[in-house]
């Protein structure tokens, strides 16, 4: 009998493998990335377009062209939609990002050819009729005037928008008035030019048999082929970052947001900043939550990130606190920042950050549909399946002299864009 007064040994991390996804191609050219795991009869399907913000002609389009599909088709309307997704036990969700739009639905396997039908009819069928239309616009523009008595939305929104300017696809904000200027002529042409199958990658996980891919075929083989749709992403002009103070009156906290533009996930120096920014303010026990939250109490909640975009990436530092602590906030900040720049990490916190990173890329890989959220980014960000054993081996390489010139190249305050929203 084992001694339950012992706890196990506790072992490191040294490898981790990711299971290299099957790749097909429909009759009509779409890659399509095969996770087949898991015992269960469930599967997943993420359909992937590039119809973000650098595809459209009119802003915000993407978003409301994605979130219209559901929304009726041909021969079905958005409450028969809803009532045949309840019915089958199916879950859709229609998540849109800067880079991309997607379509993704869970379901079980007896009921895949129905939802796999569905799918179809919804991405080559949409109606994009005016009564629904009119109401996601309205519900939209009511929401923003909600999120906009927030200071963090706020905060957040003035960063992007002072890093990349106001007309960048990367940097513009919806407002009221671009939802008055969307018409339903806009959402057609986006579809027509975008949601084909030369711009789609689909990714299915789940326990998946070779007549779910037959069946896949038959109905997502009938995305037409179009031109390739033409991307809108101009040079981006980089301004002397400034300090920024936007008054809301009457709020109760004072949001803080403090970044830089950096570039995407194929940099040289992205791998080392990720782990330098988990250090700074990327988990619980980080230098920011430590001194700010838990020695000096100015605050719930402080974190540091780097946001990587298909051509580009941002890195900034976000937390509200009182306004009375709202400047000494920011001078702990930046002296958390400065610390790194002079002085290396110490051995104990290297070797605390490496399992805590690691540990989190092992839960990556629980579960198909984890892994399949990994394959999701590698193929959309075109990174290679090697990308994740190399990220595991640079963590494990890592040196904190590597981190301490990466702080001075990168953590600069003349470098940072300061926004502060508050009374």
């Amino acid at each position: 009998m084992p001694n339950r007064g012992v706890s196990p040994p506790i072992k490191n991390i040294t490898q981790l493998k990711l299971p290299i996804p099957q790749e097909i191609k429909l009759s009509n050219g779409i890659p399509v990335f095969v996770v087949n795991m898991g015992t269960q009869e469930i599967f997943k399907i993420e359909v992937i377009f590039n119809a973000g913000r650098p595809f459209e002609d009119k802003k915000m389009v993407a978003r409301a062209t994605t979130n219209l599909l559901k929304e009726g088709t041909r021969s079905k309307s958005a409450a028969e939609i809803a009532e045949l997704l309840d019915f089958y036990g199916s879950s859709l969700s229609l998540p849109v990002n800067l880079d991309t739009s997607n379509v993704v639905l869970y379901g079980l396997n007896k009921h895949f050819d129905k939802m796999a039908s569905l799918i179809t009819e919804l991405l080559t069928e949409p109606t994009f009729a005016q009564k629904e239309l009119n109401s996601y616009l309205e519900n939209s523009k009511q929401r923003l005037l909600v999120d906009l008595a927030q200071v963090d939305v706020i905060s957040y929104r003035a960063i992007t928008e002072y890093i990349y300017g106001k007309e960048h696809p990367y940097g513009y904000n919806s407002q009221p008035e671009l939802y008055g200027e969307i018409e339903r002529a806009d959402l057609i042409k986006h579809w027509e030019k975008n949601f084909i199958a030369n711009n789609c990658k689909v990714i299915i996980s789940g326990k998946i048999s070779d007549e779910m891919l037959k069946q896949l075929d038959h109905y997502l083989g009938k995305l037409p082929v179009k031109a390739d749709p033409k991307e809108n992403f101009p040079k981006i002009i980089q301004e002397k970052p400034r300090q920024i103070h936007i008054k809301q009156k009457g709020a109760v906290q004072t949001s803080i947001r403090i970044g830089r533009q950096l570039f995407n996930k194929h940099h040289p120096d992205f791998r080392g900043l990720l782990f330098l920014n988990t250090v700074l303010g990327g988990y619980f026990g980080s230098r920011l939550m430590t001194n700010i939250r838990e020695d000096k109490g100015y605050t719930y909640n402080i974190y540091s990130t780097i946001d990587a975009l298909h051509r580009d990436g941002y890195f900034y530092v976000g937390t509200e606190v009182g306004t009375e602590f709202a400047e000494a906030a920011i001078k702990e900040i930046y002296k958390e920042m400065n610390q790194l720049c002079e002085e290396k990490i110490g051995v104990d916190e290297l070797k605390m950050v490496k399992n805590y990173m690691l540990g989190n890329l092992l839960t990556m890989l629980d579960g198909t549909f984890n892994v399949s959220d990994v394959v999701k980014t590698i193929v959309t960000e075109q990174l290679g399946f090697d990308s994740f054993e190399t990220l595991v081996e640079s963590i494990h390489q890592t040196t904190p002299e590597q981190l301490q010139k990466l702080a001075q190249q990168y953590l600069r305050k003349e470098d940072m864009w300061e926004v502060v929203v508050g009374d």
